[in-house]
């Protein structure tokens, strides 16, 4: 699948000064950009929260506050309309350095352009690609996007549990400072799929899998997912992106829950630029939501062994190795006491992770299972990294994910 990437790379900038114009000139595709955000977006729907994916959006501004992992002397921006079935009309968008809430700091505020132009398109099925903007952008810096479209933008792609805050109001109010005029909000990001910097020899991570690389039930606006965490861990060094999609699936469709694994790797991991490794954390839903009553959310929901998720894991090696990237497998997770749990479907996790660890056909593993079992019940995990639900991290949870992650495996 080679998807429409849209936007014009008009070059290489030398300077780290906001506001002056480049000085020389780099060929697109040059490889010196690289993704230092990212999100895995999923088809407009009523997902696990309350949303505006189906409603979208008209004369209506949505302001989004990202947290780049790495930094670059300019930057660009990617959005995304791969669910979309006709074109959606951006009226104008602005990048600015992120205040508190809805605000964003005075003095900040840049407007992006599209080939040159402050309005553009973002065709159905495809992508559009800001052209660079002369920001000098740091490591672990917050970022907000505000986009406004004046006309109609009908449903949108988005991803649904960003479990960050975005923000809405009515009119034009991209180039506002303060946060008064936006009045609403939800915990989703809309269109936006990624921001790149010019950073020259940077190589970033991809952290590919469920909720639980998703970071759900960490706190809200708190940046403690465990991608955030192993960002930390690289002080700012190399990129590293999230691609969790809540209760995604390695070998099923869901109309909430995102495309399958297999189905999206190429575009969540393979696609994204400067990417030199990645972390494969999914499964544990295949298992939980086996012989579950299907429906119009959760799609169909077919018993699923462990050999036909290790013939989903061997389908991602491949992909990744095919493409120079350097694969990572994490083992799954402890879920015992959740809903989800059965002797039977702890049986296949148990095999799915001595396969993990033993068989050689990753690059490397991450025992996450061992990281955060409870010594006493290896099947359970431990309290003190328990959300509650008894299958999702809390923030201690997610950081002790990242502590165990060996830095130079990846």
């Amino acid at each position: 699948m080679k998807r429409r990437l849209l936007g014009l790379v008009l070059g290489v900038v030398t300077t780290a000064a906001i506001g002056t114009a480049p000085t020389a000139v780099a060929a697109p595709d040059s490889g010196l950009w690289t993704g230092t955000w990212a999100t895995a977006v999923q088809q407009p729907s009523i997902g696990i929260v309350p949303n505006w994916s189906e409603a979208g959006f008209t004369d209506q501004s949505v302001r989004q506050v990202v947290r780049v992992a790495s930094g670059g002397v300019s930057a660009r921006v990617r959005l995304s309309n791969d669910y979309g079935d006709q074109a959606v009309r951006l009226t104008g968008a602005t990048v600015a350095r992120a205040g508190e809430g809805a605000a964003v700091k005075p003095g900040s505020v840049r407007e992006l352009r599209f080939h040159g132009a402050r309005s553009a398109e973002i065709p159905a099925g495809g992508e559009l690609r800001s052209d660079p903007l002369p920001l000098l952008v740091a490591p672990l810096e917050e970022l907000t996007i505000t986009l406004y479209f004046r006309e109609p933008s009908g449903p949108v792609t988005s991803h649904l549990n960003a479990n960050a805050t975005s923000f809405r109001a009515s009119g034009d109010h991209r180039s506002d400072t303060a946060a008064t005029a936006f009045t609403e909000s939800t915990a989703s990001w809309y269109l936006l799929s990624g921001v790149e910097v010019l950073a020259p020899g940077k190589r970033g991570v991809v952290a590919f899998g469920d909720s639980i690389t998703e970071g759900a039930l960490s706190t809200v606006d708190a940046d403690n997912r465990y991608p955030d965490e192993l960002a930390e861990r690289f002080g700012g060094k190399r990129p590293v992106l999230n691609a969790g999609i809540g209760g995604n699936r390695v070998l099923t469709d869901s109309t909430c829950l995102g495309e399958k694994a297999t189905a999206r790797f190429e575009r969540d991991v393979l696609e994204q630029p400067g990417v030199r490794s990645v972390i494969i954390l999914e499964g544990i839903n295949d298992i939980g939501m086996s012989a579950f009553p299907p429906d119009d959310c959760l799609g169909a929901t077919p018993w699923v062994s462990a050999a036909d998720l290790i013939a989903g894991h061997r389908e991602l090696i491949k992909q990744a190795k095919a493409a120079g990237i350097r694969v990572i497998g994490g083992t799954l997770t402890p879920f015992k006491g959740s809903f989800y749990y059965s002797d039977e479907r702890e049986a296949v996790r148990d095999e799915v992770n001595q396969w993990i660890r033993t068989s050689g056909e990753y690059d490397a593993v991450v025992d996450f299972d061992r990281a955060l079992a409870d010594p006493a019940d290896q099947d359970t995990m431990l309290a003190a990294y328990d959300s509650g639900d008894r299958l999702h991290p809390n923030d201690a949870g997610y950081h002790a994910m990242a502590a165990v992650v060996d830095m130079k495996q990846l």
